[in-house]
């Protein structure tokens, strides 16, 4: 049940293999879900150039390890996985991957949901966007087509 805070891009989908291939029993899980979040170069009607995701690293990634076990437990996962990024982000950048596997799909699925929620609403992160207005801090109260 990893939680792995990156400040460069990953790709996802070898993400996921390579977890698969390392940390699971082949044949144990019968669904695997996951959910990418990339950056869109747009919010709050303004265009963004990049933004940054800053965080205090011990506390964020005791954040993630928790979010990580309880998300085990509360679902009977096999495991789940989150890869977060951190530092400057590009448009079309992965932001975060949510990962779960376990024996049947609809634990798998709310899962991933219940991980991205608990991000979205309770990480420790600050994102600061970069627009042809100049820069703003995003905050999680603010109105965006997120939703």
């Amino acid at each position: 049940m990893p939680a792995i805070l990156l400040d460069k891009p990953f790709n996802p989908w070898d993400e996921i293999q390579a977890f698969q291939q390392d940390q699971l029993q082949s044949g144990h899980y019968g669904a695997t879900t996951s959910f990418v979040g990339t950056m869109r170069d747009f919010n709050i009607d303004d265009s963004v150039s990049h933004m940054t995701l800053e965080h205090y690293p011990a506390m964020t990634q005791h954040f993630l390890d928790k979010l990580c076990l309880q998300c085990n437990e509360r679902y009977a996962l096999d495991d789940c996985l989150i890869i977060h990024r951190f530092g400057d982000i590009r448009p079309g950048e992965p932001i975060v991957l949510t990962a779960a596997w376990s024996a049947h799909r609809a634990p798998s699925f709310d899962a991933c949901r219940f991980l991205m929620e608990e991000l979205k609403s309770h990480a420790p992160f600050w994102k600061k966007e970069i627009t042809e207005n100049g820069e703003r801090w995003v905050h999680n109260d603010q109105k965006s087509d997120e939703q």
